[in-house]
């Protein structure tokens, strides 16, 4: 059966290069290819016009529906071009694009376009493209139509003290809050498209003179070397750059917070943007960007000091307690006082499974019932978590399934989870639960030494972009150790991290001496 016209000129049967083919001269030859390549969509809006004294040229505004403000295209485009009666186009045809772009455009941004591959893509990003007949060359001009998210507070990371306000998925409205932070023309911001389907803005930003040259050459070389159909949002990006694929933990940096990127961009790191996507990248990241907040900048630092130290003994009981429990109950009873061994004894009389068994289960249950809580709509998600904790965590205790001191571990390895100010780090810490657990069931505290050592192991052989994951712990920085565990007052933070930052290290001078009241 012969195909139909349509089916012959499909995108996906055009070669290679078939985009990058100059534009032609003839303006129904270059509308023609265009409908043949978008395979006649009906979104692809063609508005053919006649312009001159004697109506002898013609030209042609292509957009696609829906990506442009239809408004501006009859202000900006439509009635200037109409209005436009002389002759001075039918003398000097070369010149049409410059007479338009000087006296009849009154848009803001224009550029000259002169092959497909271009085209298309101005013209998928909201453009409205101008074709004249007789001309190799088009016009771009961006009238793209704004329906762009509020900006609202971060849905992700709770505001304490700060700015309340956060990234949206336009990457031109991320990049001004970011003006608005660092109002600087030292802040450089480099774009660039991958993806051969979807042609994706990704953006690259630093402060040149504060951030590494070398990881910003790192940044670029390992961005160009992207070569895959589609980025749909950041994480695409960070799967495929980082150091280490085959790792739990996270090793860039993700917020959605304009003051947090500003923050770091003045630290001398590199910030990946991607249009379409309110979580932006910050490379290279060590450990520390993990257990910190933005809010410990704005308080007083001692208090600050005191929460995370606060966080750093949650990270800990998240991790080791349940593993812990197990090994004590199963293997080291002699560590545990006579009262508490025998109330946990007793408690666990008629329990039909090992302590390991008990914790697996316990873990297992409440991870589900967290999920749920994540995909059911927001209305009644937490609810049911909250219920289905309490009902099932009560019903196994009385049916005898369980223990109550198994019960309390999990509630408060829990709760110590919900204290991580990074996501990303607290998925890392629930998926090590449950090899802790195994190791504790069937080798005790020596295979819970075991857990812990190879984790430190792993950890320090981790890198973000050539700088060491545990730094400035392993190697040990003690100029840095005043931004580490503790926070020092803001004035004795005088030096940027060593190691991301190895040319401009210093912050700002020595601060004036504070004068006492007499």
């Amino acid at each position: 059966m012969k195909r139909s016209d349509t089916q012959q000129h499909t995108p996906s049967q055009l070669s290679p290069d078939a985009h990058q083919q100059p534009l032609f001269t003839s303006l129904q030859q270059t509308i023609d290819t265009i409908k043949r390549v978008a395979g006649n969509s009906d979104d692809v809006m063609v508005r053919q016009l006649y312009i001159g004294e004697a109506a002898k040229q013609s030209l042609a505004i292509v957009y696609v529906d829906g990506l442009v403000n239809k408004i501006e295209i009859t202000n900006t485009l439509l009635e200037p071009i109409m209005g436009l009666f002389t002759n001075q186009i039918e003398k000097n045809i070369e010149n049409t694009t410059d007479y338009l772009k000087q006296y009849c455009l009154t848009i803001g941004n224009v550029q000259e376009i002169s092959d497909f591959a271009t085209l298309y893509r101005s013209l998928y990003n909201g453009s409205a493209i101008i074709i004249i007949d007789g001309i190799a060359t088009a016009l771009s001009t961006n009238i793209k139509d704004a329906k762009d998210r509020a900006i609202m507070e971060p849905s992700t990371e709770a505001v304490i003290r700060g700015p309340r306000e956060s990234f949206t998925e336009t990457l031109r409205t991320n990049t001004a809050l970011l003006r608005r932070k660092i109002k600087n023309p030292n802040l450089w911001i480099q774009t660039k498209v991958i993806g051969s389907v979807t042609q994706t803005d990704v953006a690259i930003i630093y402060v040149n003179g504060i951030a590494n040259d070398k990881i910003v050459k790192e940044v670029i070389e390992r961005l160009n070397q992207i070569d895959i159909d589609g980025i749909l949002e950041s994480g695409y990006i960070e799967s495929i750059i980082q150091d280490v694929q085959f790792t739990l933990f996270p090793t860039m940096y993700t917020s959605e917070r304009p003051d947090v990127i500003a923050g770091e961009l003045l630290e001398g790191k590199v910030a990946i943007m991607v249009d379409g996507s309110p979580f932006v990248l910050i490379v290279p990241s060590l450990i520390t960007s993990f257990i910190q907040s933005s809010e410990d900048y704005y308080s007083n630092p001692i208090v600050s000091s005191l929460i995370r130290l606060l966080r750093l003994v949650a990270i800990v009981l998240s991790l080791i307690a349940p593993s812990f429990y197990v090994a004590v109950t199963t293997f080291h009873q002699e560590m545990l006082p006579t009262p508490l061994l025998i109330s946990i004894a007793s408690q666990r009389e008629g329990v039909p499974f090992p302590a390991v068994v008990e914790a697996i289960l316990m873990e297992l249950a409440f991870e589900i019932l967290r999920e749920a809580g994540l995909r059911m709509p927001r209305t009644i998600g937490p609810a049911v978590s909250i219920v289905g904790t309490l009902v099932i965590g009560e019903a196994a205790v009385s049916a005898g399934v369980v223990s109550a001191v198994t019960v309390i571990i999990v509630a408060l390895t829990a709760i110590c989870s919900f204290i991580f100010p990074s996501y990303g780090l607290s998925n890392s810490i629930r998926v090590l639960r449950f090899p802790f657990i195994l190791l504790a069931g069937g080798f005790g505290l020596f295979g819970v030494m075991i857990a812990i050592l190879a984790l430190i192991l792993h950890l320090c052989s981790l890198r973000s972009f050539g700088v060491p994951y545990m730094s400035p712990f392993a190697p040990l920085i003690l100029e840095n150790q005043k931004d580490a565990i503790l926070l020092f007052p803001r004035k004795y933070l005088t030096k940027r991290p060593r190691l991301v930052n190895q040319t401009n290290i210093t912050r700002a001078s020595k601060y004036k001496k504070h004068y006492k009241r007499k």
